[in-house]
């Protein structure tokens, strides 16, 4: 899959055509976010003046998400150490490199839920990576954005406010697509140690997102396709 150019993607460090060509990624893929990067452009609230605190972090948000769901070697991370790297979710669920690896990956983690299996709209420990990124994939075809809306202190400890989007064009989980704007909010602190990236701890409702997936008319058909190299990279939520 080609990147955004030669030059490497404007939102998101590492992946210039040298950092491309050294690095593993998973599946052999490498990310392409010209689909996002135009939603993002389409649909963001602010934009923050180049070299601002809130550009610098948006960056830093983008590309360090990028590298927990597209990198396969964790050595290869350029803004994350691999060894000490934690997610904190909500304040009551921490998970290592390692954990977020054998759990299925990014959505399978930010998506956790202590609620029965039957009234799971997802559930994290039936899914894998592949089914994972196929269900937000397919639900969002042009992908899902990312948008840094404040920050309120700047490193080694970055807490910011963030708001995640995109529109809902595909079926999600047996539900149909509803054609509209999905979004959801929440609050992240980045803790950082010799300019590296050890933790990451998110706050939002994960509800907040998942209802705004079943509002289509239910189908019944679960099953879903992988999408092709074509489509456009998911965040961990999500990316």
């Amino acid at each position: 899959m080609a990147t955004s150019g030669v030059d490497g993607d404007k939102y998101r460090s590492c992946l210039t055509e040298e950092d491309i060509k050294n690095t593993k990624w998973i599946d052999d893929e490498v990310p392409n976010y010209d689909d996002v990067n135009k939603l993002f452009e389409e649909g963001r609230t602010k934009v923050w003046p180049a070299g601002s605190s809130e550009e610098k972090v948006q960056n830093l948000v983008k590309t360090w998400e990028m590298e927990l769901v597209h990198k396969a070697n964790p050595e290869d991370y350029k803004t994350v150490d691999p060894k000490k790297f934690v997610i904190g979710i909500n304040g009551t669920q921490f998970f290592t490199l390692e954990e977020v690896g054998k759990i299925g990956g990014s959505y399978n983690v930010f998506l956790q839920t202590s609620l029965p299996s039957e009234f799971r709209v997802f559930d994290p420990e039936k899914e894998t990576y592949e089914s994972s990124q196929a269900a937000f994939k397919t639900a969002f075809p042009r992908g899902f954005a990312v948008e840094i809306l404040q920050v309120y202190s700047g490193p080694p400890v970055i807490a910011y406010k963030f708001r995640h989007w995109g529109y809902m064009e595909g079926p999600f989980k047996g539900y149909a697509p509803t054609g509209k704007l999905v979004e959801f909010f929440g609050t992240s602190i980045i803790e950082m140690e010799d300019s590296k990236v050890v933790k990451v701890d998110f706050f939002y409702d994960r509800g907040e997102l998942l209802a705004q997936l079943i509002k289509g008319e239910k189908t019944g058909e679960l099953s879903i396709t992988a999408p092709s190299t074509n489509a456009p990279s998911g965040c961990p939520f999500m990316a």
